[in-house]
């Protein structure tokens, strides 16, 4: 493993609570918390914590909004059946001679989508990088 990325894990894994997505706040804290002699290094441990804090932050609101996503389209499908079903019982209280006739189908078909999902979109997306 590269010499930074085995540093800054070092550091994050110790002291994770401490940084932050920003990168000065991070060099400040690398300062308090280590001993770098070498600008370059430091500005390279601290770059890489930040850029794995933010990705990791970035992947947490993805996460979220794919949750509430699924949510929105889970209430949308209820809402579907039950008016499927307040529609069929209207029928059926109407014509009552017919009422025999009329089969309830209360599972709606599964719609196929070519589109991709948001969750493969993601998926795709950290396999890529």
């Amino acid at each position: 493993m590269d010499r930074i990325k085995r540093l800054s894990n070092e550091v994050l894994n110790e002291y994770s609570e401490r940084f932050g997505t920003d990168f000065s706040t991070n060099k400040q804290t690398l300062n308090e918390i280590t001993v770098i002699r070498s600008k370059g290094l430091k500005n390279e441990i601290a770059g890489y914590i930040t850029k794995m804090l933010q990705r990791q932050a970035k992947f947490e609101e993805r996460k979220q909004m794919i949750i509430e996503n699924e949510k929105k389209s889970q209430e949308r499908k209820k809402s579907r059946s039950k008016k499927q079903e307040t529609e069929v019982t209207e029928e059926v209280d109407s014509d009552p001679e017919s009422a025999e006739e009329v089969e309830v189908d209360s599972e709606p078909e599964p719609v196929v989508s070519e589109e991709k999902t948001t969750a493969e979109e993601i998926v795709d997306e950290s396999k890529s990088e």
